[in-house]
């Protein structure tokens, strides 16, 4: 393990034991808001195309960033919940962008969307993984929520009901607050 690694693992450890400003409370559970937004690190990553692609490319929209692999059982669970998202609140103003960290490749990640009817997701990947130690994931998923200017305003660590009622209102406010 490099010592950027151990850095941004203790870094996750101690966010989660920070205490919460006041209004985390409307925040759904798990769900670890910032006090401030937090500068997110440069990831780089590639579309269903090979296109290269960045956080930048998303500037100007409130982004729900899910790290996530094929392989990992709760990841696949909670997929379907981050398309029903999307298709309830993706727009101009909002887009949940799926991180694939499938080192087999795009062709992998298209198989799944299709055995699981996935209409409403774009494909993203990264097949090197850089991006989970990037941004400090302890374990997939790993879910950013990042501001129109691109900072994290708040993350999860692990599996959620992304089309809830409470997570979707939750949502709609951080895009209401322009």
């Amino acid at each position: 393990m490099t010592i950027a690694s151990k850095l941004a693992m203790a870094l996750v450890a101690v966010l989660m034991i920070l205490p919460q400003p006041a209004s985390a409370a409307e925040a759904p559970q798990g769900f670890a808001l910032h006090e401030t937004p937090v500068a997110v690190p440069d990831i780089r990553f590639e579309d269903s195309d090979g296109k290269p692609r960045t956080l930048a490319d998303f500037r100007g929209k409130v982004v729900l960033l899910n790290i996530w692999a094929t392989w990992c059982a709760p990841c696949r669970k909670e997929m379907p919940t981050l398309d029903r998202l999307q298709a309830e609140l993706g727009g101009p103003d909002f887009e949940v962008v799926a991180l694939s960290m499938d080192r087999a490749g795009p062709e992998q990640v298209k198989k799944f969307f299709a055995e699981i009817g996935t209409k409403h997701l774009a494909l993203n990947i990264d097949v090197s993984a850089k991006a989970m130690f990037t941004l400090g994931a302890p374990g997939l998923p790993m879910t950013l929520l990042i501001d129109r200017r691109g900072e994290e305003i708040g993350r999860l660590i692990g599996p959620a009901e992304w089309d809830s009622p409470e997570m979707a209102d939750f949502i709609r406010g951080r895009i209401a607050a322009k």
